[in-house]
């Protein structure tokens, strides 16, 4: 594992961010010098229908609909962590597959050389598997990678098991944490390297709205470590201050 900490200095975020340091485990990080579109950057990950899942999903959906993100993302009564883990995680894997989708054309192996989350945040990616020694890479491929591992966990019946009665693995939560991690660093590529065009396709609103459930959610099962949300802390504080 890798730490590198540094002073709190202004990012080049549109909301002036400010950037506190990050630990990281499987990568590196090092300091360095209108209208909705259906486009996903991935096919779109499905739940079955009559699934149990399904059923937690649609509640998910509902609860979200009284505009309460706090007690929209808190367990259901009865329900088992791992499952409503589960069934989240799949969705905001849907919800950043479509966010980034929508930016793509402005996200290229030119204008994104480096995968990075501002001037002092840059990740680089091994997934410990096909890759295991962290490579430097664009952001597109970069994302592409993440996405993919991702995608391919979520297909894992026997890490994101869909039929009754199957039990998730002892290891489900580490790996679910693994993915919300990684998950995050697209969010924090989008706000500090693609704010503007998000703002001139009128989804700003979608992405704080997406940030924000999922920060919520991250928080309420303490799923990701503080220091691995420093590129957005600021932004963070924000959004979230009114709801505490």
């Amino acid at each position: 594992m890798k730490l590198t900490s540094s002073p709190k200095a202004r990012s080049s975020l549109p909301t002036c961010l400010t950037s506190l340091g990050c630990c990281e485990d499987d990568v590196e990080i090092r300091r360095a010098s209108g209208s909705r579109s259906s486009k996903t950057f991935k096919p779109k990950k499905n739940i079955p229908e009559g699934s149990h899942q399904y059923e937690l999903l649609k509640h998910a959906e509902a609860t979200l609909g009284s505009g309460n993100l706090r007690m929209a993302v808190m367990l259901p009564e009865g329900e088992d962590l791992n499952e409503w883990v589960a069934v989240n995680t799949v969705d905001f894997f849907n919800q950043i597959n479509m966010l980034y989708g929508t930016i793509t054309d402005f996200c290229t192996e030119e204008s994104c050389p480096v995968m990075s989350a501002g001037p002092k945040y840059e990740y680089h990616w091994a997934d410990g598997t096909n890759i295991k020694k962290p490579i430097k890479c664009s952001a597109p491929k970069y994302i592409d990678y993440l996405m993919t591992w991702v995608q391919d966990q979520l297909d894992d019946e026997t890490l994101f098991p869909s039929k009754i009665g199957v039990p998730f693995p002892k290891n489900f939560m580490s790996v679910a944490k693994t993915i919300l991690k990684r998950l995050f660093r697209v969010y924090a590529h989008i706000y500090h390297q693609h704010f503007d065009p998000v703002i001139q396709l009128q989804e700003e609103a979608h992405l704080n709205t997406s940030f924000k459930h999922f920060i919520f959610f991250v928080q309420e099962f303490n799923l990701i470590d503080r220091r691995e949300l420093a590129p957005l802390q600021e932004l963070i504080e924000k959004l979230t201050s009114k709801d505490r």
